[in-house]
């Protein structure tokens, strides 16, 4: 790396007899080899081998500079993505760029001015990703009972399809919900994220609450995380409790990541608590809250950066 008193010392070296060019040819070898000292790229492609002269009174020696590499030409500006995406307003976006919270492909961009691809670049907050391209998008819907988890049914009943048929085409839906089973299904045309959500290898925990007859074993939730065998293997659950009883019913809360079918009530009927209501109230970080069976909501911007995070995007 070359230095500021390096660099005067070639300087003040040229400057004495014979500073034309043959002086000239001292400093830059022949054959269009790099300069001395000059770093490549090889071991960072964002540093660049020509370093401009800097004060030494406040730079030290071997501070180098990193190259933005993100510039799109003709592409959008950052700040203008970031806002269109929900984030904050046009002008905090430019502030959260100046503090440096935002990065474009894994590389802190600073400058208000950037063009980007929202497309086809990955955009961070925070270290959160953002979802910026306009193609993609995410719901919540809350699934009644008696509708079926496809886009599509033969026999006629309702579906997935009469909710979401006209939001967007070739929509996913995340894993299912049987159909006598309420609560929160998501919704996307992100393949990718839909994939991993539902892969048992991401561990991403589904929150269940269940109507059972009552009363609750205090010991069931040790029965239940130590593992319950069912006819296709072992099954066992992250979390158990009570929520609550009443008479003899008693409604519990099961969390789990795994996602085969009918999971919970055949776990539950194992263990002799045949599951009278079920509802999903939560899948990872995204929660059902109070939205209304049959109704449909757009994922929040912090919703989609949680669900991003949790699966390693």
């Amino acid at each position: 790396m070359q230095t500021i008193g390096r660099l005067g010392g070639e300087r003040g070296r040229s400057g004495g007899a014979g500073a034309s060019g043959g002086s000239r040819g001292a400093v830059r070898p022949a054959g269009g080899s790099k300069r001395p000292g000059a770093s490549g790229s090889a071991g960072n492609p964002f540093k660049t081998s020509r370093q401009p002269l800097r004060d030494p009174d406040f730079y030290d020696e071997n501070y180098t500079d990193e190259r933005d590499t993100t510039e799109v030409p003709g592409g959008d500006r950052l700040q203008k993505v970031l806002a269109q995406a929900g984030v904050a307003s046009r002008r905090a976006c430019e502030e959260m760029i100046g503090d440096g919270r935002v990065s474009v492909d894994g590389q802190t961009v600073r400058r208000f001015g950037a063009r980007v691809d929202p497309a086809k670049q990955i955009i961070r907050v925070d270290g959160k990703r953002i979802p910026t391209s306009s193609e993609t998008v995410y719901y919540a819907l809350n699934k009644p009972i008696g509708v079926v988890s496809t886009m599509d049914d033969p026999d006629g009943r309702p579906c997935l399809n009469d909710y979401v048929q006209d939001l967007a085409p070739r929509l996913f839906h995340v894993g299912r919900l049987d159909t006598e089973t309420e609560g929160l299904l998501l919704l996307t045309n992100d393949g990718e994220l839909a994939h991993r959500l539902t892969h048992p290898s991401y561990g991403v925990q589904k929150k269940y609450w269940a109507k059972v007859p009552g009363p609750v074993a205090r010991d069931l939730h040790k029965v239940l995380r130590k593992g319950v065998e069912l006819e296709d293997g072992l099954a066992k659950v992250d979390e158990f409790r009570v929520v609550q009883e009443h008479g003899q019913q008693a409604l519990v809360e099961v969390i789990l990541h795994e996602g085969r079918k009918h999971i919970v009530r055949r776990l539950m009927e194992t263990v002799g608590h045949r599951v009278i209501d079920l509802a999903r109230i939560e899948f990872g970080p995204v929660k059902l809250g109070r939205l209304k069976p049959g109704t449909i909501r757009t994922l929040t911007v912090q919703e989609i950066g949680d669900l991003y995070a949790a699966v390693g995007l």
